[in-house]
Formats: structure tokens, C-alpha cells, sequence
């Protein structure tokens, strides 16, 4: 039984190789089929697969040192809001700036901090949105993580959010 799976597995990939033809029906739409017709048939030329090779992995020492935190980010920091500044956003809603460098790395994730606490699930994203953020002065700041692990954090800005309200 063992040596016929083999075999069993190469007949099932031999119509993965077939020749793909495309003609027009009736009604003037294209058709692909396996089939060649007589009227309009003409063979698809497919590109050849792309194949993606990933990046090599870092030495087992570099990883290591990467989840230990020994291995700093030279630039961490937000910027599309100044500290200090004032935001006018009637429904709390902006977004911010991850200046990061180097790029972030394998592994590593960025993740907000609102008034000190978690804001959002952790992301790769550099633009970071922040909704129906209440009126008032708050503090925002932005940490890498390793897993649940803080590796780094921004220092933190503090703005105020201005909103309109409305007497009812």
C-alpha cells in the first residue's frame, strides 16, 4: 500500500499541468476549458509560478538577545501630534505616526498606550487610528512588543482633545 501512495499522489497533480484553452461562447463570452475547440481556440499562456524564498533567520544568539530586550530601536516615537498640543476631533477620532527605525522586526509588534493603559490590539502598522477618544487631556505613548512582552517605549506626549458639544 505504501509504494502505490506515491504513485496515487503523482496521477492526482497530473491535471494541475494541464493545457488551459479559452474560446468565446455563443453570446461572445470567454470561456477556459481543458477541452481545445475548433472555432476560436486558442492556448493560455500562463506565466511561470512565482516562488518566494523567505528571509534566513537570525543566528539562535540574535533572537535570543531580540526577546530578552537587549536590542534597543534608535528611533521610537510618534509624531503627527506635537506634546502639548491641542486637537480639535468633534467625534474623538485621529491618527498618529509610528516613527520607527530601524524597521520593525520579526516578531515585534507596536502597540498604543492611552493614559498609560493598552489601547487597541498589537499591530505592524506604522498609522495608528484612535476612536471616540473623550474630551480632555490624556497622555499617548507607543511600546514594542515580543510576544505579550514590552520590549521598548516611546516617551509620552500630552495633548488635550477638544469636542464639540452639544446642549440638548
Amino acid at each position: 500500500m505504501r509504494s502505490a501512495l506515491p504513485g496515487l499522489l503523482l496521477l492526482l497533480a497530473l491535471p494541475a499541468g494541464a493545457q488551459i484553452y479559452k474560446y468565446l461562447d455563443a453570446n461572445g463570452n470567454p470561456v477556459f476549458s481543458s477541452h481545445p475547440r475548433e472555432r476560436g481556440r486558442g492556448k493560455v499562456e500562463l506565466p511561470p509560478p512565482s516562488i518566494v524564498i523567505p528571509p534566513p533567520r537570525p543566528p539562535e544568539a540574535a533572537r535570543h538577545g531580540e526577546q530578552s530586550g537587549k536590542i534597543d530601536y534608535s528611533r521610537l516615537e510618534l509624531t503627527g501630534i506635537a506634546d502639548g498640543e491641542s486637537l480639535r476631533a468633534n467625534d474623538g477620532s485621529f491618527a498618529v505616526e509610528v516613527a520607527i527605525g530601524p524597521g520593525l522586526r520579526p516578531g515585534h509588534s507596536l502597540r498604543l498606550l492611552l493614559d498609560g493603559q493598552p489601547y487597541g490590539q498589537p499591530g505592524y502598522a506604522t498609522r495608528l487610528e484612535l476612536v471616540n477618544v473623550e474630551r480632555g487631556e490624556h497622555s499617548l505613548a507607543v511600546e514594542v512588543l515580543a510576544g505579550e512582552d514590552a520590549l521598548q517605549r516611546s516617551a509620552a506626549l500630552r495633548f488635550t482633545v477638544q469636542r464639540v458639544h452639544r446642549r440638548r
